[in-house]
């Protein structure tokens, strides 16, 4: 298989308060494949210690670039993203569809917990910087956190992979 380039994006992954260990692991192999860091914000709903998180990232766990912050706030003081920067991703995002989106390549993919979302002081003030993924069908409330994710991220590098 042909590798993939992901020279000039340096695009971060954002998990904010999540709580299914297996979606984290998920996301974390996403992030190896493409060579993106992970960040994520506690408080988690789990250890990411745990035997769940390293089975579904299975033994490319140990390669993920995992950063993780006490907070939101420690977050954004800590890395001072410009507005432009973050792309926030709810089922009603009101900055419109994940394909209308210009991603930057120092993007930050910011997704909140698998019940609640983004909590609303992430939210506050930045309903144009707040995207979805369509889902066609009334019988689909929301995607599973790993999938969207997923989708996301490869949509947003799809001008920077090979």
């Amino acid at each position: 298989m042909p590798e993939s380039t992901t020279a000039g994006a340096d695009m971060k992954v954002v998990l904010v308060h999540p709580e299914i260990p297996g979606n984290t692991g998920t996301i974390g192999r996403t992030c190896v494949a493409l060579n993106l860091e992970l960040i994520v914000i506690h408080p988690l709903g789990f250890d990411l210690t745990e035997k769940s998180v390293r089975r579904a990232g299975l033994d490319y766990w140990k390669h993920v670039r995992l950063t993780e912050y006490d907070s939101w706030a420690d977050f954004m003081a800590d890395r001072t993203p410009r507005e432009d920067q973050l792309f926030l991703f709810e089922d009603d995002g009101a900055g419109g569809s994940v394909y209308g989106a210009d991603f930057p390549p120092d993007a930050y993919l910011v997704f909140g917990k698998e019940t609640k979302g983004l909590p609303s002081e992430v939210l506050e003030g930045r309903a144009n910087r707040t995207f979805y993924l369509p889902m066609l069908s009334p019988h689909i409330r929301s995607l599973n956190l790993a999938n969207a994710a997923t989708a996301v991220v490869y949509q947003a590098m799809r001008s920077y992979l090979a």
